[in-house]
């Protein structure tokens, strides 16, 4: 338990109402989980007003509110305190109510399109792998000490993060490897903790019907980097024209990596096969097991931060030439007619074109590439086209499907897709609603040595649609229908 007054700490008050010494037990944002003795913070959330739920709160035993504006009727014996923004706020409240864990450890966020899943992951199983106590926030799970968690969120609520940190600095977690998402730093999930680096990766087409433009979405990931500390550092991707921009204003020590810049950091793809690639880092070479362009910035980013935070530049090739590929991020397996099979994740053109590029750098040009596409529904509806026109253009045939349609149409969806695809590319798509019928599809057609792409969802368990979660994974579904041999 915590007084009101210390779980303030270093928040902006605009006014207070009541005894600030009153002692709480627990914070909650939602009305329905708010407990006895606890703080209720109201959020104005993009569908409903916390605000509108004050009066359960405290029905549930809620001693304090924050909020943005006074209620009308206001319980006795119960404090009210005023701020400008309570999301910002909250930050603020759940690190102090959880002694700022962030303060505790070494907290390292990666933010950008793609990339961050990746290099998280990969980051945490090398330093586990050095022998350093270390925790992982990503977008598949939460991991640290024996424990595995599942995540519905890139980067969880406040409360949450404040939590695990909590709970990985009582486990002796030295190191803690984050994604920090658009999302998350919009609604200020990150407020209050305290980032020892942040790397950015790239910026690409996403998001947008959340950030309504590019612009928007930019500066919101800029955002991040410009409440880094001085004594923190930052890494930028110089091979994103959006790499310097997002280090203007920053007061961490910058420094960059490259595949095609002069930087800090310098990586060279000398070979490339679906087995794996020959890389260069820092004039050393290395075999690793992963696949593909965007790998190798990957790769180059977690060499650098290794390097950084001084782990030995032997061990950590070392480590990178036995790396195997995050949860469905291209995760290969091979039939039994020696078809292989991609399992990706690309879910935004970029992304797309990445994986796509890689299989085109690879194939023998002999084969055929299948890729099997959707976009999800509810969701940026301006990529849809620009997915349609990738796909048809870096790959022989295309079989656009379902991907979490949600609420809306999936013949719809399907529509906006192929409205990208060029006139002398029709003869290519097929349009097959159900997911697995086209998985299936993809088996009946692809021969001998053809490679089948099977984008979009990657690591996730589930179809969402019409507001519910059905089972449903690409790898299961592909390996059982494939009869994967090895």
């Amino acid at each position: 338990m915590k007084t009101l007054q210390d779980i303030l700490y270093k928040v902006a008050i605009e006014g207070i109402s009541g005894n600030p010494k009153v002692m709480i037990r627990s914070i909650s944002f939602d009305s329905r989980e708010t407990q006895k003795d606890s703080l209720y913070v109201a959020q104005k959330g993009v569908q409903v007003d916390g605000h509108d739920f004050i009066s359960q709160a405290i029905e549930k035993g809620a001693l304090a509110i924050i909020c943005e504006k006074l209620p009308k009727e206001r319980a006795k014996d119960v404090v009210y305190v005023v701020v400008e923004n309570t999301s910002k706020a909250l930050g603020i409240i759940a690190s102090n109510f959880y002694n700022n864990p962030s303060e505790k450890l070494k907290l390292i966020g990666i933010t950008g399109t793609n990339g961050k899943t990746s290099i998280a992951t990969m980051l945490y199983e090398l330093f586990t792998a050095e022998g350093i106590q270390s925790g992982l926030l990503s977008t598949v799970n939460i991991r640290y000490a024996t424990k595995t968690l599942d995540n519905s969120h890139t980067t969880p609520d406040a409360i949450t993060l404040n939590h695990h940190l909590h709970n990985m600095v009582a486990q002796g977690v030295c190191f803690c490897f984050m994604e920090v998402s658009s999302h998350g730093i919009a609604q200020y999930r990150t407020e209050g903790l305290s980032f020892a680096a942040g790397v950015f990766t790239n910026l690409t087409h996403d998001h947008l019907d959340y950030h309504g433009n590019f612009k928007n979405y930019r500066d919101v990931k800029k955002r991040f980097f410009d409440g880094l500390p001085k004594t923190a550092f930052a890494l930028t991707n110089l091979d994103d024209k959006n790499g310097l921009f997002m280090m203007q204003n920053s007061k961490a020590k910058k420094y960059t990596y490259a595949v095609k810049q002069h930087a800090d950091y310098k990586a060279q793809l000398l070979e490339s096969q679906f087995t794996g690639m020959l890389l260069k880092i820092q004039n050393q070479e290395v075999w690793t097991p992963l696949v593909g362009q965007f790998n190798v910035q990957n790769l180059l980013a977690v060499f650098a931060i290794a390097d950084l935070f001084e782990i030995p530049q032997l061990n950590v090739l070392k480590h990178l030439s036995q790396m195997k590929s995050v949860e469905g991020r291209f995760q290969i397996f091979q039939t039994p007619e020696k078809v292989t099979v991609v399992i990706d994740y690309a879910h935004t053109p970029d992304a797309l074109k990445n994986v796509l590029e890689t299989i085109n750098q690879i194939r023998t040009k002999n084969e055929t590439v299948f890729t099997l596409i959707g976009c999800g529904g509810n969701r940026d509806q301006e990529k849809r086209p620009l997915m349609g026109k990738i796909a048809t253009e870096l790959s022989d045939k295309v079989l656009f499907t379902s991907d979490n349609p949600r609420e809306e149409d999936p013949a719809k969806i399907i529509a906006d897709m192929m409205a990208g695809v060029a006139p002398e590319y029709f003869n290519k798509a097929l349009k097959i609603t159900h997911r697995e019928e086209a998985i299936a599809m993809a088996h009946q057609l692809a021969q001998k040595g053809d490679i089948v792409l099977i984008a979009g969802k990657g690591h996730e368990s589930y179809q969402e649609i019409k507001g519910k979660r059905f089972p449903f994974s690409d790898m299961e579904i592909a390996r059982n229908i494939f009869k994967k041999t090895q």
